[in-house]
């Protein structure tokens, strides 16, 4: 069971998160109902960090980020810790653009497109 759910936890992007859930709740349902409720009526809640750089996955993974407010400070909590200790963050240069707004599909950053509306 715990293998079942490092598979849905270190999925690459969300569509195959949602695959290993499916099976997850395929194979485990009947023999443990409490759990696959559990993880069925927050699945959108724990696949939030999906929406933040891939480089922050490993950090935010970790944590119980339940919101893209958590989330969001978690990462500045990261960051003010690996000031202290001189320690890297993995894609600190992502900060900015997670700040900014920048919308992250699976890790990447969405393209944006100009605004070509009249003055």
């Amino acid at each position: 069971m715990k293998a079942d759910l490092r598979e849905i936890r270190d999925t690459p992007d969300r569509a195959t998160a949602e695959v290993a859930l499916t099976v997850f709740v395929d194979k485990y349902e009947a023999k443990y109902p409490k759990a696959v409720d559990c993880l069925t009526k927050d699945r959108e809640r724990l696949s939030t960090f999906f929406d933040f750089p891939a480089e922050h996955w490993d950090h935010l993974r970790t944590k119980a980020s339940l919101s893209h407010n958590t989330a969001r400070l978690m990462v500045f909590r990261l960051v003010m810790s690996a000031a202290k200790t001189w320690c890297r963050l993995k894609g600190e240069s992502q900060l900015p653009r997670v700040i900014a707004g920048v919308k992250f599909t699976d890790g990447v950053a969405e393209p944006t497109t100009p605004d070509h509306r009249a003055a």
